[in-house]
């Protein structure tokens, strides 16, 4: 159960370390999905035999940050590529700055370089750090409370039981009701809400009195 951001965020892109024989290896980018290792968060090894290692160093290199950055998502690939996205808590959007992510990098190359001398992992092991991008899925309940004030698109079933099409709306959150695991939601104030021919103007009385309850188990995805 997820959600996706749908704002413009201040996206940190990536850094970049590394060198290999045949160019570097992109990244799957296809629907990010809970546990990925990517925008869906998680960690994926892909069965490398050195990834655990690789995975305790990269927590090791965090704690520069203190409490501040989190490993949001860590893979590894048989090729030897290594995908690190940091999760920035204080931030609005979860993202580290440039300088982070540099910091971050560097560090980790370092200690990577370092084991691998050593014959623990592989040697020159290729590295991208980066941060979660407005695809970034969003666990439900945990992660709602955190990007409450952000619009977020939301993909659901009004009916968990039937063949019915899956439905996706941009709302903003209003409430979540644990005990009956269950969110409400309203229409998010964004132009793909409102009539084309408004020219600007904001919902209309009866978009801001909708709301959607749902509960846990017929949200699809939901990124903020």
């Amino acid at each position: 159960m997820i959600c996706e951001e749908i704002e413009e965020q201040e996206t940190s892109g990536g850094w970049e370390e590394g060198d290999t024989t045949d160019g570097w290896e992109e990244e799957d980018v296809g629907e990010p999905e809970i546990g990925d290792g990517g925008d869906g968060g998680g960690v994926v090894l892909h069965g490398v035999p050195w990834g655990e290692r690789a995975l305790s160093i990269a927590r090791e290199a965090l704690k520069q940050f203190g409490d501040n950055v989190k490993l949001f998502s860590f893979k590894t690939t048989p090729r030897g590529y290594v995908y690190v996205r940091l999760d920035k808590l204080l931030n609005e959007y979860g993202c580290p700055s440039m300088e982070e992510l540099e910091s971050y990098s560097q560090e980790y190359k370092k200690r990577l370089d370092e084991v691998g001398a050593l014959g623990e992992v592989p040697e020159n092991l290729a590295l991208e750090v980066s941060s979660p991008g407005a695809e970034r899925l969003l666990k439900l309940p945990d992660d709602l409370l955190r990007f409450i004030d952000m619009p977020m698109r939301v993909s659901y079933v009004e009916d968990v039981d039937s063949k019915c099409c899956e439905k996706e709306g941009v709302f903003n959150l209003e409430t979540i009701e644990a005990e009956s695991e269950s969110c409400v939601w309203k229409l998010a104030n964004v132009k793909e809400n409102r009539d084309p021919a408004s020219k600007g103007r904001p919902l209309t009385r009866k978009q801001r009195d909708w709301r959607l309850k749902l509960p846990f188990s017929r949200h699809r995805r939901a990124p903020p």
